[in-house]
């Protein structure tokens, strides 16, 4: 829909979002009159579609023959690629070291809910879904956690980590801090300092560069994170 409409190809990551915009309908013989269709009072959403999630049916997958997946990533957010591409990480390494005993883990079906997507689906995988299985009904995204830095280098002589800010940051926030191999950590925000080495209680600017305490090691790259 994108390239028809716009010239802009979905699949050579220009999406121009075409199944998110409100829709009018024409009856052939009725040019120039514009019907309104109308879900709720937001408008209408028969193109949203759900977003589609295979890791329930990882081990069917791999079954099959499937020697790569693709994850979705256009348009989507570092948060989103690195939080998605861990969870079937793990999911994929873990059904292929014990086939056998494999089951999807609630761990990392959480780490799916924690990153901006639409009500999750799984296609035409299991069965021939129906409307209501496929698509959305409002034009509103969910999500769990807010991406709110990314750790840059990490000193374990003082426990200080250089951190990148990318969402409002302040002192008593309690931070979830996501590692790319490592295990996730907890812990409250309680001493932060500007580039100048000044005490703030708030990091308030976009991409600001904060250096925060840590109680534990962190890994470059590790993505910290709060609630919502």
């Amino acid at each position: 829909m994108s390239n028809y409409f716009t010239g802009r190809d979905a699949n050579r990551g220009s999406c121009a979002q075409a199944c998110r915009w409100k829709y009018h309908l024409v009856e052939e013989k009725r040019p120039g009159q514009y019907i309104p269709v109308l879900e709720d009072e937001r408008g209408t959403y028969i193109f949203n579609s759900k977003d589609l999630c295979l890791l329930p049916c990882l081990r069917e997958i791999i079954e099959s023959g499937v020697d790569s997946l693709k994850i979705e990533g256009r348009m989507k957010s570092a948060h989103y690629v690195a939080s998605v591409v861990k969870a079937y990480r793990m999911a994929i390494d873990a059904c292929i070291a014990d086939p056998e005993h494999f089951t999807v883990r609630a761990e990392w079906l959480e780490e799916l809910e924690k990153v901006s997507h639409r009500p999750y689906t799984t296609g035409f995988f299991l069965h021939k879904p129906t409307g209501e299985d496929q698509i959305y009904g409002n034009s509103s995204y969910l999500q769990t956690s807010d991406f709110v830095g990314l750790v840059l280098e990490f000193d374990p002589a003082s426990g200080f980590a250089l951190v990148e800010q990318r969402n409002n940051m302040k002192l008593g926030q309690e931070i979830e801090v996501f590692q790319p191999r490592g295990r996730a950590f907890r812990q409250k925000l309680e001493e932060m300092y500007d580039a100048e080495g000044e005490p703030i209680e708030v990091a308030p600017h976009p991409q600001q560069m904060v250096r925060i305490r840590l109680r534990r090691e962190a890994e470059p790259y590790s993505i910290l994170r709060r609630e919502v």
